[in-house]
């Protein structure tokens, strides 16, 4: 779902907005929200209330606060609000981790996160709807289906975290919004990067010629603050792989950050890697990128680590996924390819 559908502010989403009558009596918030959202828990409204997510006339409130007439409340959320039915589907799933409070599932390339964009069906969600035994009914578009707190490219594989309990979702929600999640990717991309390591900074938005694609606006006027550390971890002359940090979560960042620092992601076609940006233009090469292309028809990028505070226990955990074998077959090909440039060049 387009996130221009919700008025977003700081990276929070609007989910519910109410303007109170003018007749009405004086009443704490969290009462009054309970009786307005009749499908939502008093428990959920107040852990709401409590992550300071509830807003009266543009400003945090606490759960003692007493709704006056003409008052506007907004409740604000680190995640897009979904407002359509999901079916449960029998999708499988890759669970590396599941408890009473959450799951981290290691997603293929190819799978969509969330339903949206003329994509309703066959998603993680709902696959997730189906491995939690949601069943659809009335309530169906009821926030409690909200189980995904972030999410990662149709094309780009790795780890996600999903929340089982209303608790559970807020407090992971927290923990992105306030840029404390460990997340690392394994990126390929074009060109051999300068440095070792180094920081991409810039604001992203959405590009004002291409609604799919974002941009950099690096006089900060724009869009959202983004930070993105990378490290390289192996060189293969006309391409690089990397390790990317990410210090904030803004959509496509490392896509987007790579580009902007003339690195894009290889065979990333909505940033121009889907085609040769380095090496000879010898008929062989341009075999060999093809062969490459076909090996890996999607960009070169993996969520390998993802590390968060659990948040029933509070302690600190991690997890590791191996890069998944069609980036791994596309990294052994550049190997080889650069061992045997290495032979020809000392003969």
């Amino acid at each position: 779902m387009d996130t221009d559908e919700y008025i977003e502010e700081e990276g929070l989403f609007e989910h519910f907005r109410f303007e109170v009558d003018k007749g009405q009596s004086l009443l704490r918030i969290d009462k009054y929200l309970t009786l307005h959202l009749t499908q939502t828990s008093r428990h959920r409204i107040q852990l709401a209330i409590a992550s300071d997510y509830v807003r009266v006339n543009g400003n945090v409130v606490k759960a003692n606060y007493k709704v006056k007439p003409e008052d506007v409340i907004t409740i604000m959320m680190p995640y897009e609000r979904r407002g359509f039915e999901v079916r449960p589907e029998p999708i499988p799933l890759d669970i590396v981790y599941e408890d009473d409070d959450l799951l981290v599932v290691n997603k293929p390339a190819g799978l969509v996160v969330h339903p949206g964009h003329g994509h309703f069906s066959g998603t993680l969600v709902n696959a997730l709807a189906f491995h939690l035994g949601i069943v659809p009914d009335e309530d169906a578009t009821d926030e409690r289906m909200g189980v995904l707190v972030h999410r990662i490219d149709k094309d780009t594989s790795g780890l996600l975290v999903v929340a089982k309990n209303d608790e559970s979702q807020l407090k992971l929600a927290k923990q992105f919004f306030d840029h404390s999640i460990e997340r690392k990717y394994v990126a390929l991309v074009w060109g051999n990067i300068a440095e070792d390591e180094g920081t991409v900074e810039g604001n992203i938005g959405r590009d004002p010629n291409d609604r799919l694609r974002f941009k950099v606006y690096p006089e900060g006027d724009k869009g959202r603050d983004a930070v993105t550390h990378f490290k390289v971890l192996e060189r293969f002359g006309y391409v690089t792989l990397v390790e990317c940090v990410l210090e904030t979560g803004r959509t496509h960042q490392i896509r987007v950050h790579m580009n902007y620092i003339g690195h894009p992601l290889f065979n990333d076609s909505l940033y121009g890697g889907d085609r040769i940006l380095k090496g000879p233009l010898y008929a062989k090469y341009k075999q060999f990128i093809d062969n490459c292309f076909e090996l890996l028809p999607r960009q070169a990028l993996h969520a390998r680590t993802l590390g968060f505070v659990h948040p029933s226990t509070g302690k600190l955990i991690r997890f590791d996924s191996e890069i998944p074998a069609d980036m791994q077959a596309l990294i052994e090909k550049w190997r080889k390819y650069v061992g045997v440039r290495e032979l020809e060049e000392e003969e």
